[in-house]
């Protein structure tokens, strides 16, 4: 059945011309029914164009279709895909972080490609003119549904497709691997038989030999991984000497590329016929590749295959392999998730893996057989080989997993409270009795009537109100103990807002406590300690390797009440905020940094909410050093648009630390300061667009005499963009008043002086800007007591 002749419009969007046999048995279901679907299906086996087809329909309709992707490498990697649609005229949009989004181009889009948590976080503010797209979805393909059974992340998906369905009720297409309960998933999702496929493994484009082989662990974690390098050799060697290609699982990036230097040495020992150094044609070609390691590996016919290579690399990589060029192919997971690169040996090296938040974990089951799904080409193989490579005392686990499959279970009860508190804060949830009905419309629901002991279902409602008792314990909840209302606090919006556990977003309410309340005067110190010492970050620990390093970034510092993983946080927060992280730290830096930024920017919002505007500006500039890496007089620069790190630092080291400093010399100025005069005059107007302040005293006595008064007024006024200011006036140190304003053009700010029992007065006024990385503005006077 050709594709041109079931859909003659968006033929050109399909990258083959026929449908398989599992295609054309699910087509029906797809294009002439409106019902929801779920299918599960071998891994290969073309589950992709279920999702196209269902997105045809949709756009045939003059519908927006959503595509959930498992994870945000895979989002761009479709948005490349689907250029078929965009020559078709249909826009496809990715929609990344909070600062990348385009509201206008996402509510204009046709199709829309999501991971899990971007959803969550879209859904919980629908009400906002940035995030209402997300309810105008007329279909939702769930691409992985099985992923309802990964930690944490699982829940995330569970929940956020049961609000978008309370929202907006898209049909809603969930596609599967193989697993042994896809009809609870139909349930969850109220498919009918009639759109429920299970396609086995008689599907499978390839059969799949599948096993476990051990290794001989010993004390050396090191050593090990090349023991389990020279096992997964010996399990590819047969298949590459019949020209065969092996593709081989890896846990970290720097894994591959130093499996890939190893293998080589391996091969030339083994003396196994593989490499092209004597195709002119394709040296010629190699020399395309940016990584020059890469660029000398593949000419032996060895290749690494992940992230952090740039796109070219990648592309290169992929195209190699399906040509045959490239042999053996070391990868991390994300591979197995994304591009078909089938091979006809597969080995899964790593069954453990270092998360710089979660520390040593075991891959997941759905991560195994993701990827052991990979083994065998279409067309070239009559049978794929996958193994496990894994210590003896494992084995059992992944012959069980192997044999059975995995039933996908709901995660929802690990993360109850998060949730709940999510949808209270939206206010979708006002009692009990609602409680209980959005638990019906979840996986866990489902699940749990199938499997009631395990899920202890017969005691759901007792854990349902003990859950909220401690929501309201904690201050996110209030609920009223007559009617059983339940409200939001502001501190449970602020959770949800900004995706928070709760753990983290008490610690934040706690410190803006202590400040408020004057026990505690903020500084950044604190806010880099509570970020460090929050919840998402407790599973982070620090190698022996890693410990002379964070001891030599924190040398001076009260850190002995923080564990080792805190300090670890710590040392990379402070280094990045100074620019100068230990290469040491570096491997896991960048993660740690990423949701760094996030939490505090989180915290300045907690600041901003309970203490005030000062606090939340300290916040945003404590966000901008750590992202940017500059030192403290230099941050109020990056708030200008094209003023990266570099130039930052470089400005500030001619004296220019501030817009201001910048609006002052103008462009000549800073093309004599070392910029170019293309660049100098668009960092100029950048600055101007900035708010840019005068103090004016007025007639501001110099003296008063003891036990007089007189009211002053102050006028503070910008002259450059509007934006939202506060001001504070002190009076040697001690505040006496202070205001939040959205400062248009002046704003004038009543001063008592007073003739106080005191030689000396010194009158402060001090205007900081909450959302801009700007230094407070701060202007002084001194009034003599006489």
């Amino acid at each position: 059945m050709e594709v041109a002749e079931v859909l003659p419009e968006f033929a050109d969007a399909f990258a083959f011309e026929e449908f398989n046999r599992m295609q054309r048995e699910a087509l029906p279901g797809l294009l002439e029914s409106e019902d929801n679907v779920v299918a599960s299906a071998p891994t290969a086996s073309g589950k992709t164009a279920l999702a196209e087809l269902a997105i045809c329909k949709a756009l045939a309709d003059d519908g927006t279709a959503l595509f959930i992707a498992p994870l945000r490498a895979l989002t761009n990697e479709k948005e490349d895909d689907w250029d078929r649609f965009e020559d078709l005229d249909y826009s496809v949009y990715v929609v990344t972080g909070e600062r990348d989004l385009n509201p206008r181009r996402a509510r204009r889009a046709d199709i829309l490609v999501m991971t899990p948590e971007k959803l969550d976080s879209a859904t919980r503010k629908h009400d906002s003119r940035r995030y209402d797209f997300v309810t105008d979805i007329d279909v939702c393909v769930i691409d992985e549904v099985h992923l309802l059974d990964a930690d944490r992340r699982g829940s995330v998906l569970e929940v956020t497709i049961s609000r978008l369905r309370r929202l907006c009720d898209p049909r809603v297409v969930a596609l599967s691997a193989t697993m042994p309960n896809v009809d609870d998933v139909a349930s969850w999702l109220d498919a009918p038989e009639e759109t429920t496929f299970k396609f086995g493994d008689e599907y499978r484009p390839v059969d799949l030999k599948s096993g476990v082989k051990t290794y001989t662990h010993g004390d050396n974690a090191f050593a090990d991984k090349y023991r389990r390098l020279y096992r997964a050799l010996d399990l590819a060697e047969p298949h590459l000497r019949e020209d065969g290609q092996a593709l081989v699982f890896v846990s970290s990036r720097q894994d591959t590329v130093q499996a890939a230097k190893k293998a080589r040495d391996e091969i030339a020992e083994r003396d196994i016929p593989m490499g092209a150094r004597g195709d002119y044609d394709f040296h010629t070609d190699a020399k395309e590749l940016d990584d020059a390691t890469l660029r000398k590996s593949v000419l032996d016919g060895v290749a690494f295959h992940h992230a952090g290579l740039s796109k070219n690399d990648r592309d290169l990589v992929e195209e190699w392999f399906k040509e045959g060029h490239v042999e053996l192919l070391f990868s991390t997971s994300t591979l197995a998730w994304g591009v078909n690169l089938p091979a006809r040996c597969v080995v899964i090296r790593d069954t453990k893996y270092h998360d710089p938040l979660e520390g040593e974990v075991d891959m997941s089951p759905l991560d195994v057989l993701q990827m052991l799904g990979r083994a065998g080409r279409p067309g070239y193989d009559d049978v794929g080989y996958g193994w496990v490579v894994c210590d003896g005392a494992d084995a059992d686990k992944y012959r069980r997993l192997l044999r059975d499959g995995k039933e996908i279970e709901s995660r929802l009860a690990e993360s109850l409270e998060t949730h709940l508190n999510a949808e209270i804060a939206m206010e979708t949830i006002t009692d009990l009795e609602e409680v209980m009905d959005w638990l019906e419309t979840t996986f866990y629901y489902v699940r749990g009537q199938s499997k009631p002991e395990a899920y202890d279902f017969p005691n759901l409602r007792e854990r349902v109100r003990n859950c909220l008792e401690d929501l309201v314990g904690r201050g996110f909840v209030k609920m009223d103990a007559d009617d059983l209302s339940i409200e939001p606090t502001a501190r449970g919006k602020l959770a949800s807002e900004y995706y928070l556990r709760l753990e983290t977003a008490a610690g934040f309410a706690e410190l803006c406590d202590r400040v408020s309340d004057g026990s505690e005067k903020l500084e950044t110190s604190d806010i880099l300690e509570t970020v460090a010492t929050a919840e998402e970050f407790d599973s982070v620990s620090a190698r022996q390797s890693e410990r002379d390093a964070i001891n030599a970034v924190l040398v001076g510092q009260e850190t002995d009440d923080l564990e080792a993983g805190q300090r670890k946080v710590l040392a990379i927060l402070r280094g990045a905020a100074d620019g100068s992280t230990p290469s040491e730290l570096a491997s896991d830096a960048w993660v740690i940094r990423r949701n760094a930024t996030r939490l505090v920017s989180a915290l300045g919002a907690f600041l901003d909410r309970f203490v005030g505007p000062h606090a939340a500006n300290l916040a945003r500039r404590v966000e901008a050093r750590i992202e940017n890496g500059v030192a403290e007089d230099a941050v109020g620069l990056t708030a200008i648009d094209g003023v990266g790190p570099g130039r930052a630092s470089k400005l500030a080291r001619e004296g220019l630390s501030a817009p201001g400093d910048i609006v002052g010399v103008g462009v000549e100025g800073l093309v004599d300061a070392g910029l170019s005069e293309g660049v100098a005059e668009r960092v100029y107007e950048g600055a101007q667009s900035l708010p840019a302040l005068e103090i004016d005293w007025g007639e501001f006595p110099e003296t008063i005499a003891t036990g007089e008064n007189e009211v002053c007024e102050v006028t503070v006024r910008n002259v450059g963009e509007p934006a939202r200011a506060g001001i504070r006036v002190t009076v040697n140190g001690v505040e006496m008043t202070s205001t939040n304003t959205y400062l248009r053009d002046t704003d004038t700010v009543p001063v008592g002086v007073f003739g106080a029992d005191a030689d000396e007065l010194e009158y402060t006024v001090s205007v900081a800007f909450p959302e801009e990385p700007l230094v407070p503005i701060v202007s002084s006077r001194t009034v003599d007591v006489v």
